[in-house]
């Protein structure tokens, strides 16, 4: 399996916001969209994509996952992270994370749910640690949340 990653392009936005669609309500269940498909889909297109900051993973022409990052003043995020659920246990969630690693300065920070058992499991496993747990009251979701950091 060749996986290629590049740039999303306006192009890439409906496939994109299926890829996120389909991961947030197969895999993280447990925090409910706090929008309709087509607001997620108006996001992707309208502001995601144009930020430049999005790669996509390319499997035979099909976006299988993405990731987005963003420098601050005083670390790097990963804003997005996602995997179209048929992807996960492949490979392509580890490169893509390893990506955003060599784009990014250090300290390296993200956010999940608290009860996303298999993305902090997954980040873990990879040298982030968990340094605040939040109730929930900080995300448009309103589910307990979990501050990630890595460093070299």
């Amino acid at each position: 399996m060749a996986v290629d990653f590049r740039r999303a392009v306006s192009s890439d936005a409906e496939s994109v916001a299926e890829v996120y669609l389909r991961s947030r309500k197969e895999l993280v269940a447990c925090a409910p969209l706090a929008h309709s498909d087509e607001s997620v889909r108006a996001w992707v297109r309208t502001r995601l994509i144009p930020a430049g900051r999005t790669i996509v993973a390319v499997v035979d022409d099909l976006i299988v996952g993405f990731s987005s990052v963003t420098m601050a003043a005083d670390c790097g995020w990963i804003e997005q992270l996602y995997l179209h659920p048929e992807w996960i246990g492949r490979g392509v969630g580890t490169a893509l994370l390893a990506r955003a690693l060599t784009e990014l300065s250090p300290p390296i920070r993200l956010y999940t749910f608290q009860c996303n058992a298999r993305a902090r499991e997954f980040y873990e496993r990879r040298g982030f640690r968990a340094v605040k747990f939040g109730d929930g009251s900080d995300n448009e979701e309103k589910c307990p949340d979990v501050l990630y950091e890595w460093r070299p």
